[in-house]
């Protein structure tokens, strides 16, 4: 008996140590872009926006144009054939569609749909801001369909603006994660290391953003690397902690050309990468 709960002591202790290995940024972490930094594009014309500036991962957002032989918006209501053609369209260019947000619905009817569409297009997140009595049927969704929902924080007064919020949600519920907008924490008068410690392991998402003045709720964005946020810190916690997963680029600044913004952050970030080797 005393052998027995020794090896399952060391099996969680060996357990316990694999999950607290930093991660390799080179290989477990990836750049990538949500789409409504191209949101005066169509969702045709913003990945191809996308691919020339180098991105090969991308985050789709409810209600964006589809535009080239499209009807409609991205999202649930798209018909079968447009859905099919879509992901053949995104898989021609080499990019995945790796989340789907912000979103929310008003019942769990909704929430089905939501993760139907998902599940069909063959994306594993939904960032999402759900009520606080859908936080069960929500998690049980996600499990049913293995897609994780990471609650992402808006600037004050959202609901989720402090991680401690966002805490509460996962509480119970295995399935539900963070999507880290660095930018609105800043926004929100918020450390953002303090943020991502706090959040340590449910970490699902990461919105590449920053701005040029903290604690400022309509603070302009900022390119990263030039507003308040020590992006450094930022890259070394979330090595520390493991993160798997891409740093979606949202620039929500110059929106008729930034193309030339996401290009400079690309660059950035890969000089960060190199800098935690």
């Amino acid at each position: 008996m005393q052998k027995k709960i020794f090896t399952c002591l060391m099996g969680l202790f060996i357990s316990a140590a694999l999950l607290a290995q930093p991660a390799n940024p080179a290989r477990d972490w990836s750049i990538g872009l949500q789409l409504w930094t191209f949101r005066v594009f169509t969702f045709h014309d913003a990945v191809a926006k996308a691919d020339s500036c180098g991105i090969k991962v991308i985050q789709a957002f409810p209600g964006q144009a589809l535009g080239g032989k499209w009807k409609g918006g991205f999202g649930p209501g798209m018909s079968a054939e447009d859905r099919k053609s879509v992901k053949e369209y995104v898989k021609s260019k080499g990019m995945t569609i790796n989340a789907f947000g912000v979103t929310e619905a008003a019942n769990e009817e909704g929430w089905k749909k939501l993760f139907d569409f998902a599940k069909e297009m063959g994306i594993p997140i939904i960032v999402a801001e759900p009520k606080d009595n859908q936080w069960n049927y929500v998690d049980r969704l996600a499990e049913e369909y293995h897609i994780r929902i990471a609650i992402h924080d808006h600037p004050k007064p959202a609901h989720y603006w402090n991680p401690d919020s966002v805490i509460a949600a996962m509480k119970g519920h295995p399935n539900i994660g963070s999507c880290a907008d660095l930018g609105h924490w800043a926004r929100n008068g918020l450390n953002v290391v303090d943020c991502l410690k706090k959040l340590n392991g449910h970490i699902w998402n990461v919105h590449l953003k920053d701005v040029t003045t903290f604690g400022k709720v309509d603070a302009d964005d900022a390119i990263p690397g030039h507003g308040v946020i020590d992006m450094l810190a930022v890259f070394q916690e979330l090595k520390r902690q493991g993160y798997k997963g891409s740093f979606a680029i949202e620039h929500e600044a110059n929106w008729e050309n930034n193309a030339g913004d996401v290009i400079q952050i690309v660059h950035y970030y890969h000089e960060l990468v190199n800098k935690l080797k």
